[in-house]
């Protein structure tokens, strides 16, 4: 990448009145980096102390050490480049009470992650037409119906409002999930509130789209109309539609997990890192909101199908129009339908979070470049640990998030190897030019130079990129002249992102 040329400002009272708007560009703080580190560089690096970092802080510690001061007991990553997964890594342990090592097969509950990689199943079923995504939800369920309460007169809820928390259903509530040894409601028993149930009916609670309120209840809902288009449980739909078209091969919606799966399963843990109880972990029929089991590399397939699908270069699951309502705000809030969206520095960025009961996760990925991060843990406090590893897998690679804005320009016009005119090709150029509402400025020629002079301020030299083509000197400008019939009549000034006419005045 080449180094933007830093150069002296003009800024004299001339030049303020003629309003050129000369522009200094300066390196953009994390800039992408020209060079990517081989996965061995990049994990020594993020797992090292942090270069700079002020003793005491989370950044002055290894990796192993976070995870000891947040009594995180494990922790599962993928880091996404260039459209693969390009190293995965685990640490720590899966349960604190055998000891057992976490490694990259390890499997953890995603929580609300889930919530992304269900709406990829639904919108699915949209794309091989068993119902539509703005189509009135109570017409795609069989098993349950939204009692309105008369806030859906005018606008009924559909998938998307629910994909996208902006339904109007209120549930005001998390889904503590259930210990598997007792009993376990059934998706619709917990819309109804049933007895069974440790959460509240699910309502409406204001008209739809008028508001952004999250709701797992709606993404339950969701889930219960996906099973009834489909004909078949809700885990078997997922398996076969999402998880196994992208190489899943480690996830599963099934709740409770398959006994074989629990060799290899990370237990839930408290924020002192202790179990969190007898059972290992919770059960969660509210499974597209909160009961996927996946691995960091499993989610970061899932991610890449997504940036792939989106650029027209892959369809294992959906087509590029039904992709890209995966990353298309709905127009109230921050969601699309199932990710959350945030510009951050220059880059937009699709992801989502998931905390369970002993369990937290994270995943982001950029929109269009390419690059992203997956993280679990089966820890309380694994969001700081996460935060902490995420801005150096930024550092370390170079991501956009913390990127300035480009300045506004036509290009780096000091970067412009300069040509050979001799005098009698730059004299032609000599002349008084005059622009209405700007300041008359003179074109001469000293020292087979040509000079640029606003009325009253000294001179600036113009140096030739082409026959009519000149680098004006001191800023990051260009001014072209124009001929017509043989004759310079006049110049364009182009700075700025800006384009401005002087017409030839005399001389």
């Amino acid at each position: 990448m080449p180094v933007p040329d830093r150069r002296t400002p003009l800024s004299t009272p001339g030049l303020a009145r003629l309003a050129l708007g000369l522009t200094v560009l300066a390196p953009a703080p994390g800039a992408a980096q020209a060079v990517t580190p081989t996965p061995r560089e990049a994990m020594a690096a993020i797992e090292a102390p942090q270069p700079g970092a002020a003793e005491g802080t989370w950044a002055a510690l290894t990796i192993p050490e976070l995870l000891d001061s947040l009594n995180v007991p494990g922790l599962s990553i993928a880091v996404i480049h260039d459209f693969d997964i390009h190293w995965a890594k685990a640490y720590g342990v899966r349960d604190v009470a055998t000891g057992a090592p976490v490694d990259t097969e390890t499997i953890f509950q995603a929580a609300s992650i889930s919530k992304p990689v269900a709406a990829m199943g639904s919108l699915k079923a949209v794309q091989d037409g068993l119902f539509g995504l703005d189509q009135d939800i109570n017409t795609i369920l069989a098993s349950w119906q939204l009692d309105g309460e008369g806030f859906t007169d005018r606008l009924a809820v559909t998938p998307r409002m629910l994909m996208s928390h902006t339904s109007g259903l209120g549930d005001a509530f998390g889904y503590p999930g259930y210990d598997p040894a007792g009993p376990v409601p059934t998706a619709v028993q917990t819309l109804d509130g049933h007895p069974l149930s440790n959460t509240r009916p699910l309502f409406m609670e204001r008209e739809p789209m008028t508001a952004y309120e999250y709701s797992g209840g709606g993404v339950t809902l969701q889930q219960v109309a996906l099973a009834d288009a489909r004909g078949r449980p809700f885990a078997e739909v997922m398996w076969a539609d999402v998880l196994a078209p992208i190489g899943m091969i480690r996830s599963s919606y099934a709740q409770p997990m398959p006994v074989p799966r629990e060799d290899n399963a990370a237990a839930a843990h408290d924020g002192a890192g202790e179990r969190r109880g007898d059972a290992r972990w919770h059960v969660y029929p509210e499974q597209a909101a909160a009961g996927l089991w996946t691995t960091p590399s499993d989610l970061a397939r899932f991610l890449i199908e997504v940036q792939l699908s989106v650029r027209g270069e892959s369809n294992r699951v959906l087509d590029r129009s039904h992709a890209r309502e995966m990353i298309t705000p709905v127009g109230v809030g921050n969601f699309a339908v199932g990710f959350g969206l945030q510009r951050n520095g220059a880059g937009w960025y699709f992801g989502h979070g998931g905390s369970n009961w002993g369990f937290r996760g994270d995943v982001v990925a950029h929109v269009s470049n390419g690059y992203g991060l997956t993280q679990m843990t089966n820890g309380d406090r694994g969001g700081q640990l996460m935060q902490e590893i995420r801005s150096r897998v930024e550092r370390v690679y170079g991501w956009d998030t913390n990127a300035e804005p480009v300045p506004r320009g036509y290009r780096a016009f000091a970067d412009l190897p300069t040509v050979e005119l001799d005098a009698a090709q730059l004299r032609r150029f000599v002349g008084d030019y005059e622009r209405t509402g700007d300041l008359p400025i003179a074109v001469d020629l000293e020292d087979d130079v040509l000079s640029f002079a606003p009325e009253g301020e000294g001179p600036f030299p113009l140096r030739p990129v082409g026959e009519t083509t000149f680098r004006l000197e001191g800023a990051n400008g260009e001014v072209v002249f124009e001929i017509t019939a043989g004759r310079v009549t006049g110049f364009l000034l182009r700075n700025g992102g800006t384009q401005r006419a002087w017409v030839r005045a005399g001389r």
